[in-house]
């Protein structure tokens, strides 16, 4: 019983996606503006995608390389606690807070 119930669900699913499919190809084929504005749109989304790419490709690692810190450390050069502050000791001497529900 289930399994007619998954190739019904399949198939309908297979003809939703071949009348819009079609519809598409019907509207792409239209000269009419919204078409023509639609494939302006997806030519310049197409060109910035490549364009990044490739740009990516030429200069990605000057770019990986000014943000990456070098040395040694947690976060490359910086120290693993601060200079001035004694680290998760307070200076008072107070016991340290513990979070109550």
């Amino acid at each position: 019983m289930e399994e007619s119930w998954d190739f019904e669900f399949l198939s309908r699913i297979a003809d939703s996606c071949l009348s819009f499919i079609s519809e598409f190809v019907d509207d792409w084929l239209a000269n009419d503006m919204r078409v023509s504005i639609f494939k302006i749109l997806l030519s310049w989304l197409i060109f910035s995608l490549i364009a990044i790419h490739f740009a990516w490709k030429v200069y990605g690692n000057t770019v990986n390389d000014m943000y990456y810190r070098q040395g040694a450390g947690q976060n490359g050069g910086t120290p693993e606690a601060a200079s001035h502050l004694g680290g998760w000791v307070s200076e008072a001497g107070d016991p340290m807070k513990t979070h109550q529900d």
